[in-house]
Formats: structure tokens, sequence, C-alpha cells
């Protein structure tokens, strides 16, 4: 049926058409005190001395109507007139006037602009219009004129409208529609030379390359084809790396507009409850002797008092080993959180991680007001000290109460023996199980201290336990306590904790931290829901307290559906002032990360990432796009699925139903695809705006969650069985993706190749903290790892050559370089070697150092210093953190990347697995040094081939200086230019060869064993090829260096 507005305008319409007269035109706009924009439109022959009211009888407003909760794309909301004489129109908004948002992808546009036609008030006063005109609106008159019917953009509310329970006239007020978030760009001044210093190092490139091509060595044709091959290698690998980061940039949140637009009062959400979705938290670990408890436990209490709504928080932790310290350290952090979160709430903390709170070198007082604070900080200081001391004393207080209750049964089966053999014992002794032992008495069904069947660390039984229940739904405030602190008007209610180990049995493929992942996904999908999920390391703690709002302001953001997760950049701690080995990776996360986001968004790098549950379970992103053209430059809609006809749906055999398909893929829990529909729904962003496309009605999520029963966690427990995944798709299209030791880049490119877009979230205060190997030996080993990964990558489907046409040219390139850049290490370790041996032999890669190669070598080498100086510009990267990368960029090529091709290329033709060591964390018990791992020498066969290159090279120089010294014709330009060469590759193996230093200089033993011997090897070589006699001749004879 017509509303009375639509009635009013059409009445309005019908005046104006028979008065005949032409359509008004927009000559004037001003904007009144309120921040309003009125638009004015008139006669083009209006004179302005002339009698307003009498040839002016209406004019157009455009209204601009104030965003409300109730205001909302594809809504309607009832209007009536006034009831009055005066022809006014009134409008009124109410908790009934909506309809559900979200059925359909888009509503109506009666939104935010709305135009009227109204009629003036006849008035012989002429200063309305003009003082419109002026900006000078005299409020006070205009209220008189109009009686006092004047309300928000010119619509009129009568007093006895009711807006609903405790919301009033201000609710509408002063509340434009605002994003969550916003793209800041680079600067052009930046951008616009580094794109071109791109292009203009590009024909350098080639110019040089076809110059070497052309001017062949014919003195030493086979150092010339080796450099040329390398050299068009390196050009290749550097158009890969560069051309993704054409068009970086920098994103912002506004979290003052999430808080007002999920958690203020408003007509769908009288009180003010939160309206935002719920986030599970998953931590993973699978060794307490390599990722110490009080690491762990301090994770999980940074995580617990994070700022978001308690009862939208639910943490899980995954112990893939089922240790029982694991499980009795948790149970501690959860006893010791019940007084540190209402703490950290209370006095508003920062880091929310004890342990590194209270090492913080700043005044503890700053910016604190409370006068109980210093207090309460030396009590809580107190109760933490306790609480290390009872975890670093778990290992001991578990062995012995094993041993009282082994020792226990031991003695029951002696009696028993007695009693069978006359009373006495036999002379073959009793058996007994040497079982580890919970606290209450009964066996736990994890992994022993003395492993054995059906207890061991692949053979135990699944753990789950909710530590903390799920909280209420409305605040829970303290008390004032004689033995604790004073909680007063503080919210003390915990977020749920769970703890999760899932069933291991010998026979199953356990797909390493993928598989634990996936369990903990399916898990948390019959216990919590959320339809996001953050997923850390359990030595990743949350350094900004608001880190889950600020990926949350993505999700929830306009066209945020189409985002499959938010990345954080990792930034650690405890890592030596000199960055030896480039562990901050500062080049990655503020520059190659930063460029990706002005793409497809940034790859998943294994933790401090939110996902969106139902990305990850393989579905298609809302509105997906394909790229087609040369480079990808067109974009058109996805292909979407043909509906079908009811003849179809009819005639086709009932097992083709989608819903039967669902068991085949996710298994054969019903809670568990029921969810699905739920997480997507509530994964939604806000159908706030005319331009919110697959939105959810505002108030959606407010209902209380229900308490978990004992189904819930029976069926919980069920889907983390190691059986579950039988002839499903987890791993193969569902959840994190199985087949690589670097599952998170795999998952990531799945999500990107789907058509889902990624999001890098740089907040100004760091996210998350963590700890990372500044051992040189641990170092190499994790780059060891993620190289292994990438060969992987390569030699697999999830192969970038192999993407579809959702992915974008540019993040086509970047997932190649992923997989190809291990590949760099076989030209890296020749290119090293080439200047030893052109001092060895006597020869150079070119036939003469002429003005044309050092005017080529000095415009590439110049190009690309200004480019790197421009990406330090936009990037924020420091020169020296850029030389670091170049340097280990250099060692890792020359060791972990040469043995991760070779490692891979065994996989891949001799099905040899490869198996990885977990990287140790430390647990900062050395407080006087805590550098002192960065010391310690730990011999490892990845040593050989850099240690290698730095003498071979040494030896030439010598030999170079050498021959030239004792040459009857010196040519010392070029012996400085193999000088140079060479010294350029030890500046970058320097690093290396401090960390063989280890402390004071004391260098191992093996180091000077593989240095003579090397040492004694090449002058071998050299006196086979260039014995004595012969040397006064070959360098007379034209020997180039």
């Amino acid at each position: 049926m017509a509303s009375p507005t639509s009635s009013k305008k059409s009445s309005l319409s019908k005046q104006n058409s028979t008065a005949g007269r032409p359509p008004q035109a927009v000559k004037f706009a001003r904007r009144t005190s309120s921040g309003r924009v009125v638009s004015l439109s008139r006669d083009d022959d209006i004179d302005m001395s002339g009698d307003f009211s009498g040839q002016n009888d209406y004019i157009n407003y455009t209204v601009m109507m104030p965003p409300t909760p109730d205001n909302q794309p594809g809504q309607s909301s009832d209007s009536k007139p006034d009831g009055g004489s005066s022809s006014y129109t009134s409008t009124r908004f109410g908790p009934d006037s909506g309809r559900r948002a979200g059925q359909e992808n888009s509503g109506g546009n009666n939104g935010a602009k709305m135009e009227r036609r109204m009629s003036l008030m006849k008035s012989n006063n002429k200063s309305m219009l003009l003082r419109s005109q002026t900006g000078d609106f005299d409020h006070n008159r205009w209220l008189f004129e109009t009686k006092g019917k004047y309300g928000i953009g010119n619509a009129y509310w009568t007093p006895t409208d009711d807006y609903g329970p405790d919301v009033t006239m201000s609710d509408f007020m002063d509340k434009p529609w605002k994003p969550l978030t916003r793209k800041v760009k680079i600067s052009p001044g930046v951008l616009s030379p580094y794109r071109l210093l791109i292009v203009i190092r590009l024909v350098i490139m080639a110019f040089f390359l076809s110059w070497r091509i052309r001017n062949p060595n014919p003195d030493a044709m086979w150092l010339w084809g080796i450099s040329i091959v390398c050299e068009v290698w390196f050009a290749f690998s550097w158009v890969l790396d560069i051309l993704p980061k054409l068009n970086p940039i920098n994103r912002a949140t506004d979290l003052a507009a999430l808080r007002d637009k999920f958690e203020s009062p408003s007509p769908s959400n009288p009180n003010g409850r939160s309206d935002l979705p719920g986030v599970d938290v998953f931590v993973s670990t699978a060794d307490p002797e390599k990722e110490p408890p009080l690491v762990t436990g301090n994770t999980m209490l940074s995580i617990m008092a994070a700022d978001y709504p308690v009862e939208k928080l639910s943490v899980y932790i995954s112990d893939d080993g089922g240790a029982i310290l694991t499980f009795e350290a948790m149970a501690e952090a959860v006893r010791f959180a019940e007084v540190w979160v209402p703490f950290c709430r209370k006095h508003n903390i920062e880091p929310r991680n004890p342990d590194s709170y209270f090492q913080l070198k700043t005044d503890p007082t700053k910016n604190k007001k409370r006068p109980d604070f210093v207090k309460d900080r030396r009590w809580i200081k107190r109760e933490y000290d306790e609480f290390k001391v009872r975890i670093n004393g778990l290992p001991e207080s578990i062995r012995r109460r094993t041993d009282a209750y082994n020792s226990r049964e031991e003695n029951k089966e002696k009696r028993a023996a007695k009693e069978k053999n006359g009373g006495v014992l036999p002379q073959e002794g009793v058996n007994y199980t040497k079982a580890t032992w919970m606290a209450d008495g009964t066996h736990w069904p994890g992994t022993w201290l003395n492993p054995m069947a059906d207890h061991s660390k692949g053979d135990h039984a699944g753990i789950l336990q909710v530590m903390s229940k799920v909280p209420e739904n409305d605040p829970v405030m303290g008390h004032p306590d004689e033995k604790r602190l004073d909680f007063t008007g503080v919210d003390i209610r915990l977020p749920m904790f769970a703890y999760v180990s899932r069933e291991k049995r010998p026979g199953y493929d356990h797909n390493k931290k993928a598989g634990a992942m996936n369990a903990m996904v399916r898990a948390s999908a019959i216990l919590s829901n959320g339809p996001f999920i953050l997923n850390l390391d359990c030595d990743h703690y949350i350094y900004n307290c608001l880190a889950i709002r600020e990926g949350i302001c993505f999700m929830m953001d306009r066209g945020g559906d189409r985002v499959c997760y938010v990345q954080f950049p990792q930034r650690f701690e405890g890592v030596d002032p000199s960055d030896r080995y480039a562990n901050h990776n500062t080049v990655f996360f503020d520059g190659n990360m930063r460029a990706l986001d002005g793409l497809q968004g940034p790859v998943y790098v294994g933790t401090g990432c939110m996902f969106r549950r139902y990305a990850l379970y393989g579905f298609n992103p809302p509105r997906a796009n394909e790229y087609i053209g040369m480079i990808g430059q067109s974009k058109i809609p996805a292909a979407p699925v043909p509906p079908r006809s009811e003849e179809e749906a009819e005639t086709e055999p009932l097992n083709s139903h989608p819903d039967l398909n669902l068991p085949i893929k996710f298994g054969n829990s019903t809670m568990f695809t029921d969810s699905i529909a739920v997480t997507e729904f509530q994964g939604r962003p806000l159908a706030d705006h005319i331009s919110v496309k697959n939105g959810r009605p505002p108030g959606s999520l407010l209902a209380a969650r229900p308490p978990l029963d004992a189904p819930t966690v029976a069926e919980a427990v069920a889907v983390i069985s190691c059986w579950y995944e039988d002839k499903t798709e987890w791993g193969l299209r569902v959840g994190w993706i199985y087949g690589s030791v670097t599952e998170d880049v795999v998952t990531g490119y799945r999500m990107h190749n789907r058509g889902w877009r990624s999001i890098y979230c740089v907040t100004k205060r760091d996210a998350f903290r963590g700890t990372a190997p500044i051992n040189l030996t641990d170092r190499l080993h994790q780059v060891l790892r993620w190289a292994t990964g990438s060969v992987e990558i390569f030699y697999s489907r999830n192969n970038a050559f192999l993407a579809t046409r959702r992915l974008k040219f540019l993040q086509r390139m970047a997932y190649m370089n992923v997989g190809i850049y291990p590949f760099t290490s076989i030209f890296l370790v020749v290119y090293c070697f080439l200047p030893a041996l052109c001092l060895f032999t006597g020869k150079f890669i070119v036939g003469a150092l002429n003005t044309t190669f050092l005017v080529y070598l000095l415009a590439n080498t110049l190009a690309l210093i200004l480019i790197s100086l421009l990406e330090v510009k936009w990037s924020g990267v420091g020169l020296e953190e850029f030389w670091r990368n170049e340097q280990f960029w250099v060692i890792g090529g020359t060791s972990a990347h040469l043995v991760a091709v070779i490692q891979g290329l065994l996989k891949v033709v001799a099905g040899i697995e490869i198996s990885f060591t977990l990287t140790s964390k430390s647990a900062a018990e050395d407080e006087e040094d805590i550098f002192a791992d960065l010391y310690v020498v730990k011999w490892t066969s990845l040593f050989i081939l850099p240690l290698t290159i730095i003498v071979v090279n040494i030896v030439a120089i010598v030999i170079g200086v050498s021959r030239t010294i004792y040459s009857v014709i010196p040519q010392w330009g070029k012996l400085i230019g193999g000088v140079f060469f060479s010294f350029w590759v030890l500046a970058h193996m320097y690093p290396f060869m401090k960390g063989l230093m280890g402390r004071r200089g004391r260098v191992p033993t093996i180091v000077y064993v593989w240095a003579g011997l090397v040492s004694i090897t090449v002058s071998l070589l050299w006196i086979t090829v260039s014995p004595p006699d012969e040397l006064n001749n070959t360098a007379s004879s034209g020997g180039n260096l």
C-alpha cells in the first residue's frame, strides 16, 4: 500500500504541475549549524528584490536524513502527516519499522538521502531566503514563524512520537554513516619516481644483457657462459620480486566508529549491548620442552585480557603432544587470570602479557590516576611471581605425584600377588602400569612420562577440557575483597577457555600443525562457532589489547564480506640490537606485504592472522571477479552457478542434492554442518548503508550464548577423533591445506585462487609480539623449513602457474616468486665462486674492462640504489635493516636454500619425506644476558658451503695479489676489479663469519679443520691448473687479472 508520505508527495507534485511551473534547478546550497546540507532550488528569474511569498510558493529541499540503525538500506519506515493544517511531512522511525536485511543481496535506496517537496509558510519577511543565502540563518525567527515545528532535516516529529525504550531524539542526531576503515595512499612524490625507476632499470638490464650476449669473451667462454646464465636468472628473479611492489598502500581503522555502530544504544539495540561477531582464538603448541609452558601461559593471559566483549571471545589451545605439563600449566594460567584480567581492565595497562609488562623499563605509573594503582600493582606482581614458581615447579610436582601413585599401585599388586602365592612374593616380581597420574587420582589420557601403547605422542586419546565456562551475557561486577584486589565496578568475567588435544593413532597421517588446526576448527564450531578465527603461535602474545577490534573493522566494513583473512605483521622481541641475522624481517613485512595489500592481499604467514571461518570452509566469496587480458588488466564478474529450473529439480536424482554432499565435504557431524549457515550469517557486515551488500540487520547478535551441555562437548570430542577426516575434503579443499611444511602459504593461496582478498593491518602500536631464533644454526634451520615448503609448492598443484583467472596477474607473480626463490640459490652459489675462479685462472667474465661495461655496471647499480632508497621511503624500513636483509639473503641462499632444493627434489623423485624439529623458544631465564643464545655455536652441515665460499675467495685474493706482484707486467686495474667483487661476496658473508666466532672470538675447532682442508684443496687445484714454472708466462701472455 502507498505510504502517507508518497501520497503527500503526489499531491504536492500535482499542485506544481497544475501551476504549470517548470522544474526547479538547484542554484545554491548551505550547511546548517548542525552539519546538514540544505539545497535550495528556484527559478532562474527569481528577483531577490521581489515579493518572495507572492512569487514562489514552493521550493525543493534536499533533506539529509541522519543514518540511524532503523534508517537502513532495504528497510521501510512509516511516514505520516502531522495532522495539522501545515503541509510539512513528518517521518517516524521505530524498532517495528524494519525488515530483515541480508535476505537479499541489495536493498532499496531509501537510505541516507530523501527528497521532499515542502510548502513554505507564506511570510512577508524576505529575510528567510536572504539569510539562507548569506549563511547567517536565524534559527529563532524560523522557529517562531513555523510555530516550533522544526526538526531534523526540516522534517517534523510530534512530541507524542514513540522512539522505543531508552531512545531519545538525540540518538538520531549528528550520527552520519562512517566507514570503519580507509585507504591511505602513498605519496605520489615517492611512488611515481619509484615506478619510473623500475621501468628505467628494466630497460638498462635489457640493454646490458643484450650487450653481454653480443660480446662474448673468446679467451674464457666457459666463464662468460656461466655468468650470462646467472645474470639472466637474477634479472628474472628481480622482476618477479619487484613488479608486485608497484602499488603499495596503507590502511587505517576507526575504532570509535566501530563502537558507535556495534556497542552504542540505538532503536535496534536499546541497552547498548555488543552486536559484534564472535571471535575464536587458536593457540598451537606441541612440545613443552621446546615451547616452555610459562611462555604459552603468558600468551594465553594476554588473549583473555584483550579488549573485546567477553561473551564474544573464546580461547582454545591445541596441545598436539598431549602433555600433562601443558594441561596443568593452562589450568594454573586460568586460575591466575581470575585476578590478572580484572586488574588489566581496572587500570587499563599495556601490554597485558604479565611477563612483558613487569619487564618494562618505563615508569609504570605514567598516565595512571587511580590512587590504589601502586598497591594493586605490588600485589599482582607478588601473585605473578608465585604463579611463575608454580609453573616452574610443575614438572617436579607431576613426577612426585606420579611416583607416589605408581608406588601405591605397585604395593597393591604385590599384596595381591602374595595372597595368590601363599604369602610369598613371586620371584619374577609383579607387573604394574607405570602411568602418569592427574591430580584427581586418575590416569592422564594423553602422553605419559614413560610412553607406552595408547599413551605416546603419536598414540593417545582425544582430550577436550573446558577450563573456563561460557560467560554470562551481562557484565559481572566485582566487589571488595580483603584477600584480593578491590574490583568494585570492574567486569570480572573471563572468556571461555578450552584445552584441546586431538586423538592420534598409528596408521593415520596426522598432518602436523595443519591437522591440529583443522581439529580445532571443528571443535570450536561445535562449542562457540565464532565467525572469525584468530591464529597465534604459543610465543606470540597480544601486545595491543585493541588488536582484535582492529581486525574486525576490516571484516565488518563495507565490502568486508569478501575478505578471507586479515594478516598482521610479525614483530619480535629479544633480537640483538644489530639484528645480525635479519630476524625482524622488516623488508618483507613492511615492504612486500604492504605492496601485496594493493593487489589482492598479503600472503598468510602462519601466525597473527584473523580468518573468516566461512572462507576456511572452502566456499567462494560473494561477487567474485575474474581477471582477463594479457596481464590480467580487465576485470569481469565471475560466472555464477546457473540456477536450476523446477523441472530440473524434479527430475534430478535424489543423491545429487547439494546438502547431501555436506558429509562428504565436512564429515558426518550434523551439528557441524548446521553451524555453517550460522557462521556465514554472523560474519556479514552490518546493513547500515545502501552501499553495503550482503549485510545482516542490526541487533541480530545480541542474544546470549547458551551454556555448554554434555552432548555438545561429546560431539566436539568426536570431531577431533583421528578417523573423522577419512573420505572428506579436510586438508584438500577445506581448512588448512595438507601436503607442505608451509601449510600457511598454501592455505592463503587457495583462498586467493577462489577469488577472496586479504587485508594487511599495520597498527600504530604493534598488534602482536613474539620471539625469534637469534642463534645462527636455529635461524638457518628456520629458513630451511620455509624454503623446503616453497620447493614443495613449486612441484605441487598449488603452483601459481596453474592458478585460476580469479587470481590477479601481479598476485600470481608474487605466488610464483614464493615457489621459485629457493632455486635462485643454485645461480647464487655459482656466482659467489666466479670472482675466485677469475682470480685463479687469470680470466674474466668479459673480454676487457672497457668503458661500455663500466657504464652499464654504474647505471645498473645507481638505478638499484635509487629504487632501494625510495622503497625505504615508502615502506619505512631503515637502511641498516635493508642491508642486513641483503646480507642474510646471500647467507641463506648459499646454505639453507640450496639444501631445500635438493630435499625437494628427493621428495618428488624418490618420495623421501622431510621432517623438521620445532624451533626452541626462549623462556628468558638468563636475565643477565638475554642475548646469550646469540653467541652459541652449534655446528651444522649448513655451514659447509658458506664457509667454503669464504675460504676460497680469501685464498683467491691472496693468489691474485701474489700473481700481480710477481708478474713481469702487473695489471693492477684488473686485480682491483677482481678483488673488489671478492670483497663484495665477503661483505655479505660478514654476519656469518661473526656468528662463527661466538663470544670473544672463540672459533670451534671444526671451523679450522674445514678451513684448512678447503685451503689445501684449492692450493693443489691451482698448482695443477697453473704450475709455478708457467706462472710468469701466463701472467705475461695477457692474463686479465
